[in-house]
């Protein structure tokens, strides 16, 4: 899959979806980014914090799924945005942060509907 392509496609899908990127399970960065023009609410720093909790947290799940299932998503509200982990097979982890005020609905059908898509 061409993870930039993919993570282009989700920001043009929704103009309150800020950052769509995707991850290795060693928390590398595979593609995506930041939406042009879109203030970036962490230091360099803590965004690599994140991340690397993200990952811990996606490994955590992947031990769970033989007693329920896969996990899909998580998704995490904060005072400014909310956040999105995507859970793309055993190998890649997407993350997507979105302004406050988005639909939630929309954002996990928009963005699991495009990942079908560009499965093919």
């Amino acid at each position: 899959m061409d993870y930039d392509k993919f993570c282009s496609q989700i920001l043009d899908a929704e103009p309150k979806i800020r950052f769509a990127t995707v991850y290795d399970e060693w928390a590398n960065k595979i593609g995506g980014g930041m939406r042009d023009g879109v203030e970036n609410l962490l230091s360099p720093h803590a965004e690599n914090e994140l991340v690397n909790i993200s990952t811990l947290d996606w490994k955590a799940r992947k031990d769970m799924s033989k007693w329920l299932g896969k996990t899909k998503y998580t998704l995490a509200e904060y005072d400014k945005v909310k956040r999105f982990s995507f859970y793309l097979g055993d190998d890649h982890l997407l993350l997507v942060s979105t302004e406050k005020d988005c639909d939630t609905n929309t954002v996990v059908d928009q963005v699991i509907s495009l990942y079908y898509k560009n499965q093919d």
